[in-house]
């Protein structure tokens, strides 16, 4: 039976293509500079976010620690939404490696700190208190829905951060997804940020890798704090090769796995039980709950999705899910998760 898997795009494997890409590809040594398929991936990826340079790292979360280690020392402080994904998600690793103290706020319905707060955020310049240095902002948001967040906030951070001296770095791990919600071109959400990452092994497909995008003085220092998280690697022309494919010929499809998000919100609303907000999907990721008091929770629905269908779904919660849709996932996979979904809260009340 075949596994149809919407728990996250990152469970996305490699196009036929791209493993054609990665079998031929020409390698050097990376940390030398001399693998010729990693600096065209680096260049691609610069010119498609509007810098300087960029930076191959194996991962988004290694991406947004590397950032924020570039842009700090032991001590600072970095305000940051308290549901973005680079506090909540990636280990703790800005306080683990870097020494970095979260000044946490709150976001609205789309994942933005509001512009005033963020000001009242910044500390005074007095050794009583952690240095104000880096604000984190995140796009799409994904605890919202993957939301796209506009330019025109990014611009307002922007100003803010101006007048005070601060840095920005974006986690744009699904930037192209914003921009395809939005229908700008990605280099516009990443533009009022001084470092931008982004995924390559999500939506986009490939098996492996994330880029870090900022200016040539950011990123030779980004390839040195690289280095020390161990992520120096040899002959990576086999992982660049999957990227530059996935930057040819998995950009603009991105309306299809939104279209199809649409698709399973839209279908899911009219099934007895579940509530779900139709209007917040807005590219590829769908959050929805079950009514309260059913015979039923949410993990054992995920359980007879999967021994019943071969369907994996994200649970979020004792009532809550995440669906994630990408290349792999079309309508039919949409039909068959929703009918399932179906079937088994039908089972569940003894309607079957």
């Amino acid at each position: 039976m075949k596994t149809i898997d919407f728990r996250s795009d990152t469970v996305t494997w490699p196009t036929e293509a791209m493993r054609k890409g990665m079998a031929r590809a020409k390698v050097g040594d990376d940390v030398y500079g001399e693998d010729p398929t990693v600096n065209d991936l680096e260049k691609k990826a610069a010119e498609l976010l509007g810098k300087e340079a960029s930076l191959l790292v194996s991962s988004g979360t290694m991406g947004n620690l590397t950032a924020i280690l570039s842009h700090t020392s032991r001590g600072d402080e970095a305000i940051v939404g308290i549901d973005t994904h680079a506090i909540n998600n990636e280990g703790g690793g800005l306080s683990v490696l870097g020494g970095v103290l979260p000044r946490v706020l709150l976001t609205d319905k789309i994942g933005r700190m509001d512009l005033s707060a963020v000001e009242d955020a910044v500390n005074p310049d007095d050794p009583h208190y952690a240095r104000s240095r880096l604000i984190i902002l995140e796009n799409s948001y994904g605890a919202k829905s993957g939301a796209p967040i506009p330019a025109s906030y990014f611009e307002a951070v922007r100003q803010a951060a101006d007048r005070h001296g601060l840095v920005i770095h974006l986690d744009g791990a699904r930037i192209f997804n914003a921009a395809a919600a939005l229908q700008i071109e990605a280099k516009k959400l990443a533009a009022h940020a001084d470092t931008v990452s982004f995924c390559l092994s999500k939506g986009l497909c490939a098996p492996i890798g994330s880029m870090l995008c900022g200016s040539d003085k950011e990123i030779r220092k980004a390839r040195r704090i690289r280095k020390v998280l161990g992520g120096g690697m040899r002959q990576a022309g086999i992982i660049a090769a999957a990227g530059i494919i996935a930057l040819e010929d998995m950009v603009e499809r991105l309306v299809e796995d939104h279209k199809n998000a649409q698709l399973a919100a839209k279908a899911l609303t009219q099934i007895p039980g579940i509530k779900i907000d139709a209007a917040t999907v807005k590219t590829n990721i769908i959050f929805f709950e079950l009514e309260p008091d059913l015979e039923i929770n949410a993990q054992d629905i995920s359980d007879y999705l999967v021994t019943e269908l071969n369907i994996f779904v994200g649970v979020t919660g004792e009532s809550s899910f995440r669906a994630v849709t990408h290349y792999w996932i079309g309508p039919g996979e949409v039909d068959k998760l929703v009918h399932g979904i179906e079937e088994a809260l039908q089972r569940a009340d003894g309607r079957e």
